[in-house]
């Protein structure tokens, strides 16, 4: 692979670290998350968990919040039966299972504060129970809302990217090196700036270090993003992957991150979004298709799911 060395700042790693990639494993995961694996931390850190919430999928978060909610009633439940069979009025259960389930669904009106009445504690030590349980339920629900509105106010860009980058036709006789983006979301986004940074292994002194620079691309800079933007860099004289190829791109573990900010007219915040590509992701000697045209009273029309659809060039 042909890099001009003048193009690199050997000492500048441009936040990445000088570790080499192995086994595709980029920095920069797909989704923009950052594959780095932190250990040492102290299980319950108020910062992280908060984060952790906040920041994961709405299918593992849901799945805590009922989990939480299930285990407290069955712990709940689990000290009522133990203070004995008299200590709810109310009950119909004849059976331990049955009592125990009066006791879950009790637990379950008492944490929520509904507390129909069918049901009620008797003795101290049983309303001492239910008073604990009913300040511990307006806790964690209160905690439980601010958690989702955390999740709904948070500024966020959702960028659809292509899922591969194509080394396709460019202008006149030339190649250059592209992916395609798009908002995903109705909102406005302007004043989008785009950083595209190539980085590969290579052998210094003995050791294996990792060497990244910024490409050039095309345009960086595009005021307002209506329909879809697709990012170059042009494969000209002045590029140092001119002379690329396909075996040298995956000997080295190239990757590609991309880094891209803008400012959310709804949110009037500027929000940011990730993606990469490694070796792999590259497509040789193709071009994407076109996702954009009108319809008969001219409106403009961009079909989403074939962002990443291309067609092979000879």
């Amino acid at each position: 692979m042909a890099i001009h060395k003048d193009k690199i700042n050997p000492e500048d790693d441009l936040g990445f670290g000088t570790q080499p990639v192995v086994k595709s494993q980029p920095v920069i995961n797909k989704d923009g998350s950052i594959n780095v694996k932190r250990t040492g931390l102290p299980f319950f850190s108020t910062a992280n968990n908060y984060h952790s919430l906040i920041t994961m999928s709405w299918r593992r978060f849901w799945v805590i919040v009922f989990t939480g909610y299930l285990t407290a009633n069955i712990i709940f439940a689990g000290i009522y039966v133990s203070l004995g069979k008299d200590v709810l009025d109310g009950k119909s259960g004849n059976t331990g299972f049955d009592r125990f389930m009066d006791a879950f669904f009790f637990s379950a009106q008492t944490i929520s504060t509904v507390g129909y009445g069918h049901i009620s504690p008797r003795g101290m030590m049983a309303n001492s129970v239910a008073a604990l349980e009913s300040m511990m339920g307006l806790l964690a629900f209160a905690l439980a809302t601010g958690l989702l509105y955390g999740r709904f106010s948070r500024p966020s860009a959702k960028i659809l990217y292509s899922d591969k980058l194509l080394v396709a036709p460019y202008r006149d006789k030339g190649w250059g090196l592209m992916f395609r983006l798009a908002n995903l979301r109705r909102n406005i986004l302007i004043d989008l700036e785009i950083e595209v940074v190539f980085g590969y292994n290579e052998e210094v002194n003995g050791k294996t270090i990792r060497k990244f620079f910024q490409l050039e691309l095309e345009r960086k800079f595009v005021s307002i993003l209506t329909v879809n933007w697709t990012v170059v860099h042009p494969l000209d004289e002045n590029s140092p992957l001119k002379d690329m190829t396909k075996e040298e791109f995956e000997i080295k573990q190239a990757s590609v991150s991309v880094i891209l900010k803008t400012f959310d007219d709804t949110f009037s915040q500027t929000v940011h979004s990730r993606t990469s590509y490694i070796y792999s992701d590259v497509v040789w000697g193709a071009k994407f298709v076109p996702v954009f045209h009108r319809d008969e009273e001219g409106q403009a029309i961009i079909d989403m799911s074939r962002i990443s659809e291309y067609e092979v060039v000879h």
